[in-house]
Formats: C-alpha cells, sequence, structure tokens
C-alpha cells in the first residue's frame, strides 16, 4: 500500500511537471505580460528599422568611385568647345552627392576661384545635411527606449507593492506576478531597443562620415583641376 502511494505521488509530480512544460510562453504573450509601456517601446523599434534600412540604403547608393569620376570630368573640361556642357550632363546621369556638388562648381566656370569654391560649399552643405537625414531619430530612440524601459520597472514595482498593501502583507510570489513581469520585460525590451538603436547609429554614423570625407577630398581636387592650367601657363 505505501509503495502504491509513493507510485501515485510520482506519477502526480511527472504529469505536472509535463503540464508545466507545455505550459509555453510566446513571444505575444511577453508583450502582453509587459503592460501599455510595451507599445511605445515597440513603436521605436519599428521606426529605428526603418531608419537603419532607409540610411543604410541612400549612403550605400550615394557612393561612386571619385578619381574615375573626375578623370571623366577633367577630360570633358579639357575637350574644347562644350566641354562644361558635357560634363553636367555627365553629373546629371550619376545623381550622386558628388555629381551634384561638382555640377554646382561647374556652373560657375568663368567666374573667380573664389564664387566657385563658394558654389561648391553650399552643395556640399546641403548633400551633408541629406545624408545626416533621419540620424537624429536614431539617436534619440537610442536614448528614449531604455528611459520607457526603466519607467515599466517604476510602475511594475509600484504595482506589486500596491499589492502587498491591499493584502496587508499576506502575499505570496503569484500575487506579484503581474508587476515583477511589467518591470522585468520593459526594462528588457527597452534596453534591447536602445542598444540596437545605439549600435547602428555610430555604425551608420561612421559610414556617413566617410563619406563626408570622400566628398570633401574631391571638391578639394575638383578646385586643384580647374587651377592647374593657370599654374602650368605661370610655369
Amino acid at each position: 500500500m505505501h509503495l502504491l502511494l509513493i507510485f501515485l505521488q510520482d506519477t502526480a509530480s511527472v504529469d505536472s511537471l509535463m503540464a508545466m512544460q507545455e505550459e509555453t510562453v510566446t513571444f505575444f504573450d511577453l508583450l502582453i505580460e509587459g503592460g501599455v509601456l510595451m507599445i511605445p517601446i515597440f513603436i521605436l523599434f519599428a521606426i529605428s528599422i526603418y531608419v537603419i534600412a532607409e540610411r543604410w540604403s541612400a549612403v550605400n547608393r550615394s557612393h561612386v568611385a571619385p578619381e574615375k569620376f573626375l578623370s571623366t570630368i577633367e577630360s570633358m573640361l579639357k575637350s574644347g568647345k562644350g566641354g562644361a556642357s558635357n560634363a553636367m550632363d555627365y553629373c546629371d546621369e550619376f545623381d550622386k552627392p558628388i555629381a551634384r556638388i561638382i555640377k554646382a562648381g561647374i556652373k560657375r566656370l568663368g567666374r573667380p576661384i573664389r564664387d566657385i569654391e563658394d558654389a561648391i560649399d553650399n552643395a556640399g552643405k546641403k548633400e551633408i545635411f541629406f545624408l545626416e537625414k533621419r540620424m537624429n531619430w536614431l539617436a534619440t530612440v537610442a536614448g528614449v527606449a531604455p528611459l520607457l524601459g526603466f519607467t515599466g520597472t517604476v510602475t511594475g514595482m509600484i504595482e506589486a507593492f500596491m499589492d502587498i498593501q491591499s493584502l496587508q502583507g499576506n502575499v505570496n510570489p503569484s500575487v506579484l506576478a503581474g508587476g515583477i513581469w511589467e518591470a522585468l520585460i520593459t526594462t528588457a525590451a527597452g534596453l534591447i531597443v536602445g542598444l540596437i538603436a545605439y549600435g547602428f547609429y555610430n555604425f551608420l554614423l561612421g559610414k556617413i562620415n566617410r563619406s563626408i570625407f570622400e566628398l570633401e577630398n574631391a571638391s578639394a581636387d575638383f578646385l586643384d583641376l580647374l587651377q592647374s592650367p593657370a599654374k602650368k601657363e605661370n610655369n
């Protein structure tokens, strides 16, 4: 009889363990348990993914080999009559930041070199602005998402302590589960979104800075190209 009771207890324990294993928590369940603050965190995550994909694509599309491009522009400008017009048409075909900057300089050919420099600088500022567009969104997500997560921690713990007070201290872990779930999930979600946004912000900023460096070098090389005939004549 004693052995039969032990066997029945073991069987019940196994059944309860199997039932616990079958009660898997899905990702949607985690979102629900995280509370209302999971909604803005998810919105921030969607914004960060959009900005990352859009900026990555924009920066990659803006790249062009500056040496080959400037070499072609130089050949067209030195080809004689109609060279400037052909060079501007060539820039329109590329539709890249470097092409738009160089085109702004070509339009000022025949004017003092200072006017050409000003035109190139103004065009360069516009292109830099477009390269860095929406990057402030990513920086904002990197800062706000963890703060929302920590806010969820605070509200979750407030809820837990309110439950403790309402039950006059007669509590068990299951009573506090709701507040603890919200506290832990929102914090984890906010930190994950913030880390993704911050990591890609620095990665994309590095790519943008390299593009800006190439544009500045190409602009300087173009100005040298325009002044090289004058240098030869002085010699």
